[in-house]
């Protein structure tokens, strides 16, 4: 039998490194593999599906699956996944030292379909009292100007949203125009040793560890999505490059627990590795359904208070049915 042959989009990640290279092979399928910016796959798949499999923003997945004719599907297989703890910078004159100081503020991030912010925001409203309505938002691209919605979205009743094109968020962060970003990456007056910009929340670390430990959530960023046409033709490729994508993390994990074959010169950094595999049950990056439902579920419920998803949707909704089923060896 000759092989599928199917493209695909990513960022090259160590854990996707020996299905990308052929070491690992995802029964019959010939992979092309591109290895783009996530911005650039995230844009291209989502403007003109230029790919049968992409690497895409759980955010902007959560609209484009949850449409009444959608065209795509996923797979449970994690891209990129952070706490995003850390990820709430502040300007020490706009006098915000407690979570509860965001209210009435001026909040910026890059998109508001921005998985980052996303998760965050639900926290605030969900978790901290502070309303999607009690903040100001602000969208801007982060370092440089220009940034712009990918997906469709409907704003909550009561949302303010201001959108600016000529500055970044970091420009408006420094000079005060925002109060906070809320930001992936951290922005380039940070970076640069603004003294006026800080972290809102320092101790980040102790907080994700036992905001993990009380809700299991290990919030996921960015998945493989892929065109629903592929599937319903060759309803045997989700499973098979699910496997081949299992197999690629195992290895790379494994790579990480072994210091003398490891890809990344670091100290301790396999010590490190093992506490964080303990930390997780054993599982330090777990692919799947049931292994991260709690994580699924809370995007689901944020996308939709959010505006971004069209509806709460549920794991089963989407994910192939292949993916559901149990294999017993």
């Amino acid at each position: 039998m000759s092989l599928l042959k199917l493209s695909i989009a990513t960022t090259d990640y160590d854990h996707f490194r020996d299905l990308r290279m052929g070491f690992v092979q995802a029964e019959g399928i010939d992979l092309n593999w591109l290895n783009l910016g996530h911005h650039e796959c995230f844009a291209r798949f989502t403007a003109n599906r230029e790919f049968d499999i992409s690497e895409l923003s759980f955010a902007k997945f959560s609209t484009q699956v949850t449409r009444p004719d959608s065209d795509i599907i996923g797979l449970p297989v994690v891209c990129s996944r952070l706490f995003r703890f850390s990820s709430f910078y502040v300007n020490r004159k706009s006098g915000i030292k407690t979570v509860k100081d965001l209210i009435g503020k001026k909040v910026g991030s890059p998109e508001w379909a921005h998985s980052a912010a996303v998760y965050m925001r639900g926290w605030l409203h969900n978790e901290m009292g502070v309303k999607l309505t009690d903040v100001h938002w602000y969208q801007a691209g982060a370092n440089a100007p220009g940034r712009e919605e990918k997906v469709e979205i409907t704003l909550p009743e009561g949302v303010n949203l201001t959108r600016v094109s000529d500055k970044s968020l970091s420009e408006m962060l420094a000079s005060g125009e925002i109060d906070c970003a809320i930001i992936a990456r951290p922005p380039t007056c940070f970076l640069e040793g603004n003294p006026d910009i800080v972290r809102l929340f320092p101790d980040y670390l102790e907080m994700e560890e036992a905001y993990y430990t009380r809700t299991k959530v290990w919030p996921i960023m960015h998945i493989i999505a892929m065109k629903k046409s592929v599937v319903e033709e060759h309803p045997w490729v989700p499973r098979n490059l699910y496997n081949g994508f299992l197999e690629s993390k195992r290895r790379s994990i494994e790579r990480l627990m072994d210091p003398a074959v490891s890809r990344y010169p670091l100290p301790w950094l396999a010590t490190y590795a093992r506490k964080m595999r303990d930390m997780f049950d054993g599982d330090t990056f777990p692919f799947g359904i049931e292994e991260n439902r709690a994580t699924w579920e809370q995007m689901a419920l944020y996308t939709f208070q959010q505006g971004i998803a069209h509806k709460q949707f549920t794991p089963e909704e989407i994910f192939p049915n292949g993916m559901m089923t149990k294999v017993v060896i």
